[in-house]
């Protein structure tokens, strides 16, 4: 059985996207943006702001969690009529990469939030804990979460083929 992850087939199936899949993949970036950016206030609002200033780091976290969260979200809309799309099949991976995708954005958020406004980690921790240990962990759970994130659109872009989203009629 062959690896659900080839760099080359996500290559393939981002070369083969037309303009529907690149507007999904666009608008769920402005999404995602706006979803983690906001109510951590690393994207400026008067709905939110923050105790401690946003890391330098923080802006890129944002920007790759934002990129590989609107490329999975673009693999889930439907080709166009008349693509050439295998027929349609249930995707056994799509739970595994769902789980992937929701994991890396809950922790992209918890990453790039101000790590004294998470209330949760108040209530465990403190508010001198939330800085002391807290604080240096979050880029090291900014990594993980991209690393989750772009292992979940690497398998959804690469079974694109053998999985695809049913053409719209």
């Amino acid at each position: 059985m062959p690896s659900s992850r080839s760099l080359r087939r996500a290559g393939a199936t981002l070369a083969a996207w037309q303009s529907p899949q690149w507007a999904a993949a666009t608008a769920g970036a402005a999404v995602t943006t706006v979803l983690v950016g906001v109510p951590t206030a690393v994207v400026p609002s008067p709905l939110f702001s923050r105790s401690v200033p946003v890391q330098w780091w923080n802006y890129p976290v944002l920007a790759a969690t934002a990129v590989l969260a609107g490329l999975v979200l673009a693999t889930f809309v439907a080709r166009p009529r008349g693509s050439r799309a295998p027929a349609d099949r249930d995707d056994p991976s799509a739970k595994t990469v769902g789980r992937l995708g929701s994991a890396g954005g809950l922790l992209s958020l918890l990453a790039v939030g101000c790590p004294v406004c998470n209330k949760l980690v108040l209530v465990l921790l403190g508010a001198s804990g939330a800085l002391t240990y807290w604080a240096p962990l979050q880029p090291l759970v900014a990594v993980i979460s991209l690393v989750l994130l772009a292992e979940a659109a690497l398998r959804r872009l690469s079974t694109a083929d053998a999985c695809p989203v049913p053409v719209r009629r």
